[in-house]
């Protein structure tokens, strides 16, 4: 990562509450994944997993061995993956990545609207777990290569998407907003 980015910043304490993480993110770029496993392995350092559409797994097959796993939207699948992903919430050593909007959308968006996977997976999860939001947020500010920020918020509302998807859109605007009015 370090030959396409000038530096990495976290912003945002987190604390670690030896739980399985459900880590809710932003999805602008084809680097998401990779960021989120880089706070992962510098913060967290659970077994890292991650849902992708089926047709993206099937064209970048490599991240199967990398914690990859497939969601086909509009089908009976979908349930099985829902079980899987609790399953998987299950063990306080994993960390679950989900972009629950679906797709990549630009960095500059106001509103992300979340699909309904999350709350059906939280319906399926019985134990605990700790949700944790992440922004990821691109400057380039002086320098030829961007900066890349991961901006984390520990999430401890009511588990149903209507409300976490208020709240992730909550947090998005306050990062935005502290982006534009950091100078280098």
């Amino acid at each position: 990562m370090k030959r396409h980015f000038q530096s990495f910043t976290i912003n945002g304490v987190v604390q670690d509450k030896s739980l399985p993480i459900l880590l809710i993110c932003n999805h602008v770029s084809w680097w998401d994944g990779i960021w989120t496993l880089y706070v992962n392995q510098q913060l967290f350092k659970r077994k890292y997993h991650f849902m992708m559409l089926e047709e993206e797994l099937r064209k970048n097959w490599f991240f199967q061995y990398t914690g990859g796993f497939s969601i086909k939207k509009h089908s009976k699948s979908a349930f099985e993956t829902f079980d899987y992903t609790a399953e998987l919430l299950s063990d306080e050593r994993n960390m679950v990545l989900l972009f629950p909007q679906g797709n990549i959308k630009s960095i500059y968006q106001n509103k992300f609207v979340f699909e309904k996977g999350t709350e059906k997976i939280l319906q399926r999860t019985k134990n605990d777990i700790q949700i944790i939001f992440q922004a990821n947020l691109v400057d380039y500010f002086a320098d030829a290569k961007p900066n890349a920020f991961f901006n984390l918020h520990n999430y401890s509302g009511a588990w149903n998407s209507t409300e976490i998807e208020e709240a992730y859109n909550t947090f998005y605007k306050q990062c935005l907003n502290a982006q534009a009015k950091k100078e280098i």
